[in-house]
């Protein structure tokens, strides 16, 4: 049994050193990792909810900049009227189904066949293309990924000292930090610039300070000074900047939508814990005190 539990440990330990291997040939062969800041979120930290008017116009720089590549196939029209999200009336997003140029797939007809038809509120959010393989065949190669989940599956690159790891770790969840992948994704949006001096971009490559290897094969989606413009009663001024947060809390919000019930439903439990607590101690003193 120790022979096999030494084999255990070394097994854990070469791969904990592989690892470690690979991080660091990654990181040399792709330059420095980026430093992504973090940002002021209204979602962010223990209180944070969601802005609805930030939802809405975020919704907006996704339709007029990201849809023309990008599905939300995790989202179905009716989400937008739920509350909790952008909260668009029921009749506009009715209509804004019925427009939607990605019709969908349904059938078979009475006649044995397959047909589109315009999409519905319980239908998905589809985008241009109808399998992967059109995708990369439309973007030399490249597969624009679904945007429903893309704020959950990227987050930032802790490049500190190891032996901080722990202490950034109780920091994180002492101030609810779960905001890795809304952060990255928005260094991403505004970090298009032009590739310094000594660097080779290889064909059809852009330049991005905040994506690893800085080459991304994405055109830059929101153009310097912004890319949508908002209405007077928007709540905020079009920027790249600012179109930019916008769409990054509405993919939040696509991916988390339960976010907000969720820290209620927490805090609930804290306090349901804390009142347990001191009735036990109040009890526990009362009891005792009759033995003495």
């Amino acid at each position: 049994m120790k022979m096999i539990a030494r084999k255990s440990l070394r097994a854990v330990l070469l791969a904990a050193v592989v690892g470690v291997a690979a991080v660091g040939t990654a990181e040399a062969a792709g330059g420095e990792a980026p430093h992504i800041e973090r940002q002021h979120w209204s979602f962010g930290g223990l209180f944070g909810h969601y802005d609805k008017q930030q939802l809405q116009r975020g919704f907006q720089v996704y339709q007029e900049l990201c849809a023309a590549c990008h599905g939300l196939n995790r989202v179905a029209f009716r989400n937008l009227v739920e509350k909790g999200g952008p909260e668009f009336p029921e009749e506009a997003v009715k209509a804004l189904a019925a427009g939607w140029p990605n019709q969908i797939a349904d059938g078979p007809n009475d006649e044995g066949k397959m047909f589109e038809r315009p999409a519905r509120l319980s239908d998905r959010i589809r985008g241009p293309y109808k399998n992967d393989n059109e995708a990369r065949a439309s973007q030399n190669g490249a597969l624009p990924p679904d945007l429903s989940l893309i704020t959950r599956a990227r987050n930032v690159h802790n490049s500190a000292p190891w032996y901080t790891h722990i202490f950034l770790m109780a920091r994180d969840i002492l101030t609810g930090y779960q905001e890795g992948g809304a952060d990255y994704v928005y260094a991403l949006m505004t970090g298009y610039k032009e590739p310094p001096a000594n660097v080779t971009m290889a064909d059809g490559m852009n330049y991005n300070a905040a994506f690893p290897g800085h080459q991304i094969a994405m055109p830059q989606p929101i153009p310097e000074g912004g890319g949508v413009t908002y209405q007077e009663n928007a709540g905020a001024t079009a920027s790249l900047e600012q179109n930019a947060k916008d769409v990054v809390a509405f993919l939040t919000w696509a991916g988390d939508p339960s976010l907000e019930n969720r820290k209620q439903i927490g805090w609930m439990v804290m306090l349901y814990l804390l009142i347990t607590t001191l009735l036990l101690y109040i009890g526990k003193r009362r009891i005792w005190a009759k033995m003495h």
